[in-house]
């Protein structure tokens, strides 16, 4: 159990006076030793203390400063006493500082050097500092080791404690630990910083051992101090510290004005208190960094960081670019390769300062006084400087701090060389992905479309895509999909699919037959990227949809991808069951459609599985998308960021998002007729007619002579070739008129190039040239043979 000392506060005269020169305190030491009450002196000028013949007065002192000399004091009975001044200048709460006075007469008596345990205690002839303290904690000896680095004679200090020798707030806390020793009578180690000797230069660290004094009979008398300047291994502890810290906080992101910032942090204020990180512009060479450069240079500022709130040193903010001349220590250092260290008291870079009078003005204003410029080089590629100024610490950069500020940098600089080319590598891999995807979604009679995609905040761009594709009939295709993986590559096998998707959607293949083809293709795909004879990683997932406006019925199938959500018009929205289908690049595994009827102004929700990562798991996260996607009427462009804010976290996202919302609409039945087709030649000349009493009351007579022709043509061909039953049906939408022709037949037509004197063989080839386009599609009854016309709108 450590005791707690009574001290005896009057064997010591001691005061406190502020920086105006007037008493705070006036303790009984002092009143015994000039004998005026503390009521007499407190809040008075301490100069009234002072005899007429006083050869010394206390000078103004810097904190945490000491001053020692003899001066004369005036007693209360009007004599004059010799007495010895120790001063300590010490911070107060408030705007001024407070000088703590140690006054000793100089004709006092010596306090002796006390029983023969203390006296034997002495190590006067150690190289290390040693000290005894009595069991009143008051000094009794001190080697010459200690005398020097007290900076005090030991006939002055002796009878004093700690506190009164050293000052606070340290002197009091070493003393607070020499009571613990006195109290348990065990030795104890303790770390300090500290001045010597009364200067104003750095604090050194120290180790202070402190053991118990005991007499012959075990008693504790007294408390041996030995202090040990540990400061290069404290010094050296700290920079292994600082290296490991910047390890741990530069690079956590792909960021590179992130990592800048990073680099700045961690150098401010353990190292410097003034860092600025300016970096080249890749684009001004080319796309990569120089392996060397030549002034003028031009830098971007990417992050700059200070002690003062604010950052008020800087004359250029983040984004903006300088140029910096040659005889600048930025360009100097980047143009030699090597770090630039400048005294600016001594004039080594006023040429850079009178040059540039706005950086000029700045560094007299703050008393900038040293700075060191590091270049920042990686992989043989210089990327910037980083420049580093004191104005705070008084002492200039050493020669460790620079080479704690190269290995600083050179760490920081491998981090920002990596985040500069994932940043180039992702900015390549969004604009082909963006050159990829559609940039405008095609207007259509079937639905009204609008879509949302956003890349991957860090992971990189993905393969996520959407489209919609016009197809016959005034049918239309939705799909949306994604390939496992980020960067490039995904974002090629992105491009390869949905190119693939389009040529198989353009020759009508149902949604399932469609999907199987796509999973032959990412199978080929993956034992492409393999090489060596290894199996490749290539997979993505699929939802393809064709809605027809005329029957109002949606195909579905998917390739595990998520199931889209409907929201119909007087409904609640809920999520389609469709088969799950496997993911693309299983090979082998059938996929199954699903048909459901789409009542007109139904909101059809297609998305990729980024869109839910950031939410719970199950019907939770259904749940939010269900409620974001509000009432059906709303704008669907509004309904998109609706969707997307509710969603996705503000930060950015973690994978890619693709989102595509169609609003179905359906086609009057009075702009579709439809005929059946008897097996006989000789009808299809009445079925024209029909034909052209149609389209004279859809208004469409101009283009009754090319629909006459190609109805011939088509239904001849049916009959000719094709199985009954046999359908003609016209579609009329805006300017378009569409004519189909089905048979039972499975039987693909082929265009034919005929001979001169050939009597047939000519019919479809007439009908290529007289329509927009023309096809066929594989229906489940037979084939659709179709031809789209352009109808001019009649002349009022």
């Amino acid at each position: 159990m450590s005791r707690v000392y009574p001290f005896d506060d009057t064997a010591t005269a001691r005061a406190v006076i502020d920086d105006d020169g007037i008493v705070l305190e006036w303790n009984e030491g002092a009143r015994r030793l000039l004998g005026h009450p503390p009521e007499a002196v407190v809040g008075r000028p301490a100069a009234r203390l002072l005899a007429e013949n006083a050869a010394a007065r206390v000078p103004d002192l810097p904190a945490g400063a000491r001053w020692a000399g003899t001066t004369a004091l005036r007693h209360r009975d009007g004599r004059t006493v010799r007495v010895w001044l120790l001063a300590h200048h010490r911070p107060a709460d408030g705007a001024h500082g407070q000088h703590w006075l140690v006054v000793t007469p100089l004709t006092g008596e010596d306090p002796g050097p006390g029983d023969d345990a203390l006296a034997q205690a002495g190590l006067i002839q150690s190289p290390c500092a040693v000290a005894v303290y009595d069991d009143a904690l008051r000094l009794r000896r001190m080697n010459a080791a200690m005398t020097e680095l007290v900076g005090l004679p030991e006939e002055r200090v002796r009878g004093l404690r700690l506190p009164e020798i050293g000052g606070r707030p340290h002197g009091a806390d070493l003393e607070q630990s020499m009571l613990q020793v006195l109290g348990t009578g065990r030795p104890l180690d303790v770390r300090t910083s500290l001045n010597t000797a009364g200067t104003d230069t750095s604090p050194r660290a120290w180790l202070a051992r402190m053991a118990p004094v005991t007499d012959d009979g075990g008693r504790v008398r007294g408390v041996c101090l030995v202090a040990h300047d540990i400061t290069d291994s404290h010094r050296a502890r700290e920079r292994l510290q600082l290296v490991n810290e910047a390890s741990v906080r530069i690079g956590t992101t792909l960021d590179v004005a992130r990592t800048a910032q990073e680099l700045a942090d961690v150098c401010v204020p353990a190292l410097a208190d003034f860092v600025t990180i300016d970096l080249l512009d890749p684009e001004e060479y080319g796309g990569e960094p120089p392996a060397r450069v030549t002034a003028p240079v031009a830098l971007r500022r990417a992050a700059h960081r200070s002690v003062l709130e604010g950052v008020p040193e800087a004359v250029t903010e983040p984004g903006q670019i300088e140029l910096y001349p040659g005889f600048s220590p930025q360009a100097d250092a980047l143009t030699g390769g090597r770090t630039i260290r400048a005294t600016l008291t001594a004039g080594e870079i006023d040429q850079w300062t009178e040059w540039n009078a706005a950086r000029g003005e700045r560094v007299r204003k703050f008393g900038i006084h040293s700075s060191m410029s590091v270049p920042i080089l990686a992989r043989g590629l210089t990327l910037g400087v980083a420049v580093l100024a004191r104005h705070r610490s008084p002492e200039p950069f050493t020669t460790d701090d620079m080479l704690l500020a190269e290995e600083i940098t050179t760490r920081a600089a491998v981090c920002i060389d990596n985040a500069r080319r994932f940043s180039r590598e992702r900015e390549t891999a969004l604009a082909l992905q963006r050159s990829l995807l559609p940039r405008n979604l095609p207007r259509t009679a079937a639905v009204e479309v609008s879509s949302r995609y956003l890349p991957a905040a860090r992971a990189g761009v993905g393969g996520d895509w959407f489209d919609v594709i016009p197809l016959s009939g005034m049918r239309v295709a939705m799909v949306v999909g994604d390939v496992v993986g980020h960067g490039i590559q995904a974002s090629a096998t992105m491009g390869r699919l949905r190119t693939a998707v389009r040529t198989l959607a353009d020759i009508d293949l149902a949604p399932d037959e469609l999907l199987t083809h796509l999973d032959d293709l990412v199978v080929r795909l993956s034992d492409e990227s393999g090489g060596d004879g290894s199996p490749g990683e290539v997979g993505a997932t699929c939802l393809y949809a064709v809605y027809d406006p005329v029957s109002r019925r949606c195909t579905l199938a998917r390739a595990g991808h998520p199931p889209p959500v409907v929201l119909p018009p007087d409904g609640e929205p809920h999520q389609l069951q469709l088969p799950a289908g496997p993911p693309l690049g299983l090979g082998g595994l059938p996929f199954e459609s699903a048909e459901v009827e789409l009542t007109e102004g139904t909101v059809l929700a297609l998305y990729t599985d980024g869109l839910m990562v950031s939410e719970p798991a199950g019907d939770a996260g259904r749940e939010r998308l269900h409620r974001a996607l509000g009432g059906s009427a709303a704008p669907l462009e509004q309904t998109c960021d609706r969707v997307l804010h509710a969603l996705l976290p503000q930060g950015g996202v973690a994978d890619d998002v693709a989102l595509l919302l169609a609003r179905t609409r359906g086609l009057p039945a009075s702009q579709v007729a439809t005929w059946d087709i008897p097996a006989d030649p000789a009808l299809v000349a009445p079925v024209r007619k029909q034909v052209v009493e149609q389209l004279e009351r859809w208004s469409l007579a101009e283009a009754s002579f090319t629909a006459e022709l190609v109805v011939s043509e088509l239904v001849t061909n049916a009959i000719r070739y094709g199985a009954h039953p046999i359908r003609l049906r016209l579609i009329q939408d805006a300017a378009t008129l569409i004519v189909e022709v089905s048979d039972a037949s499975h039987t693909a037509p082929h265009l034919r190039r005929a001979k001169t004197f050939d009597e047939g063989g000519r019919g479809l080839l007439l009908v290529a040239q007289l329509t927009q386009r023309w096809g066929s599609r594989h229906t489940a009854e037979g084939k659709t043979i179709w031809a789209e016309l352009t109808v001019p709108p009649e002349e009022p």
